[in-house]
């Protein structure tokens, strides 16, 4: 009887352990102890987490497996889980809900993975969470009600990430911190709270000042791991520890001039300066007729910890350049602006100024290619080249608007820039853009005209997606109007006929201008890749006849 006793209990306890082992996923260790069922994953190529990992786990462990996120539910079966190790993956990210279903959860370990951000109502769903480890992570940003829902914290450790501006509401704002020292003994808590912050590049400028100040007023039962925080920067303040530092409240900026209006002739090379003072360090912009000027050339330079000017350089002046330029200069806190009002004078003061924009010069007529070359989620890019004398001394305006609209932005490039961007534009709309050299007025023959579509992408429902569907009419500047497009939605014969003109074109146009059309663009084609062509025997009065023949395309609907 003994010995068939003997014999059950050891088939038994073979029958348990067999058991056990089916259980546990392959390349992993399972234990069970006085604490738990424990899974423990090391070094395997699991590379996400697995579906079948048994609910009566308390522990587990997955370490080195290039986890690459944690999806919703990720632990939801694994209702005991208490302790969590993810440490020394590949994990970017992580879902709102990724954690749900852990109310046992007490300690989560993320050590050593890529994240730059955490949901942090994630937290809603771990109610008795302790201990939070995101060392050596790429995290930038702590906000305000990151510890919302972390009230039962006993260990904090955000060191060796990226942090460099933190607000110390994130700690008035935290349920533990306005939790005073009597309350936590009666309620028997843990009395001690550890903080660990350091080896985290601080800009020790304003923006950190409230957050040096609770540094140097941590007092148990709030506990840093390593007191001697150290700033990154500004430069004068670069490895200096937070109590050596004194910082200064935050102000919005104040921008003044040392001349509000400017006059000189024509032809002069002006010099607009801002003065602004701002903490922290503002970002400046020059604003012309509503439009942030890109073709000039501006410089900034720092004086000081707080005082910062900005130089704007308007080449060559022209007639079209007066008017009132201001520099805009704004922060977190605020903005601040000064305006500068540029005349310009002529030799004959009796004489009244001409209109801004000029007659045309029949020696200024260089030949320049257009073309859109990119179409982004808002807009467009364009890029020209112009076939020009001096190149490096060549200014340009763009003249954009929507197509009936008789008054068109100007914006004025500078020169060596031969691309701009068109961004903000409406789904649905035709628009007409315009490039002409120098502050000349548009003519016939230099604009585009296109019309944006309104798709919207299907990974971005909540973004509007910008497209080009047709484009009218494509532009050679200095070339009579005439041109018409054959999109390819447009008759194969339609397009092929479009193709045979535009080279039959293109070869006179090289023998016209021989050594100046060397270095255009080899094609004229747009982003969505129209046919452009040009019937140079057609005369305008006969352009409807020629577009008629292009009635299955798009491109004759839009006129």
């Amino acid at each position: 009887m003994d010995a068939f006793c003997v014999t059950l209990h050891t088939v038994l306890v073979f029958s348990l352990i067999t058991l056990g082992s089916s259980t546990c996923l392959t390349g992993c260790t399972c234990t069970d102890d006085n604490l738990g069922k424990s899974l423990q994953c090391m070094a395997t190529t699991m590379r996400q987490i697995p579906d079948d990992i048994p609910h009566d786990f308390t522990k587990i462990r997955i370490e080195n497996c290039h986890l690459t996120e944690l999806p919703r539910g990720s632990f939801s079966k694994v209702s005991a889980l208490e302790f969590l190790w993810l440490n020394f993956n590949e994990i970017t990210l992580m879902h709102i809900k990724s954690l749900e279903g852990l109310a046992n959860l007490t300690e989560l370990r993320l050590q050593g993975n890529k994240l730059t951000s955490v949901p942090w109502t994630v937290f809603q769903d771990t109610p008795t969470l302790k201990i939070l480890d995101l060392k050596h992570n790429r995290l930038d940003v702590l906000p305000e009600h990151a510890l919302r829902y972390l009230a039962g914290l006993t260990y904090l450790d955000v060191s060796f990430n990226q942090l460099s501006v933190i607000s110390k509401d994130v700690f008035i704002n935290w349920p533990l911190y306005r939790t005073n020292e009597k309350t936590w003994g009666k309620e028997g808590l843990v009395s001690n709270v550890v903080l660990a912050l350091h080896d985290n590049p601080w800009m020790c400028d304003c923006r950190l000042k409230g957050f040096v100040e609770f540094i140097r007023a941590v007092s148990p039962p709030i506990i840093l791991m390593n007191s001697y925080l150290m700033c990154s920067g500004p430069a004068s303040k670069a490895g200096k520890f937070f109590h050596e530092i004194l910082l200064k409240t935050c102000t919005k900026p104040v921008a003044s001039a040392p001349e509000t209006n400017i006059t000189l002739p024509l032809g002069a090379n002006a010099t607009l300066r801002c003065l602004v003072k701002a903490r922290p360090g503002p970002t400046i912009q020059w604003i012309y007729s509503l439009k942030i000027i890109r073709g000039f050339a501006a410089t900034e330079t720092q004086i000081d910890e707080e005082t910062f000017t900005s130089q704007l350089v308007i080449p060559s002046l022209h007639l079209a350049d007066r008017g009132l330029y201001t520099c805009m200069a704004n922060n977190f806190i605020g903005n601040s602006s000064v305006s500068i009002v540029v005349n310009i004078s002529t030799s004959n003061s009796s004489a009244p100024l001409p209109p801004p924009v000029p007659m045309l010069s029949s020696d200024e007529n260089p030949y320049i290619d257009i073309r859109i070359a990119k179409q982004t989620v808002y807009g467009i890019t364009l890029e020209w080249y112009a076939a020009t004398d001096n190149p490096a001394e060549t200014w340009f305006t763009i003249h954009f608007g929507k197509y009936d609209s008789p008054k068109k932005d100007m914006i004025y490039i500078g020169p060596g820039i031969n691309s701009y961007s068109v961004s903000d534009l409406l789904p649905v709309t035709k628009y007409e853009v315009c490039v002409t050299l120098k502050n000349q007025p548009p003519r016939e023959g230099q604009c585009i005209v296109f019309m944006t579509g309104s798709d919207i992408s299907e990974l971005e429902q909540r973004e509007r997606l910008i497209h080009i569907i047709v484009i009218v009419c494509a532009m050679v500047l200095a070339v009579p109007a005439g041109m018409y497009a054959c999109t390819t939605e447009a008759r194969f014969s339609c397009i092929e006929r479009c193709t045979d003109l535009w080279r039959k074109r293109r070869r006179q146009g090289e023998n016209l201008q021989g050594s100046e059309r060397q270095g255009t663009f080899d094609s004229l084609q747009a982003a969505s890749d129209e046919g452009l062509c040009r019937d140079s025997e057609e005369r305008p009065k006969k352009r409807r006849k020629s577009e008629d023949k292009c009635k299955g395309g798009s491109a004759a609907h839009l006129y």
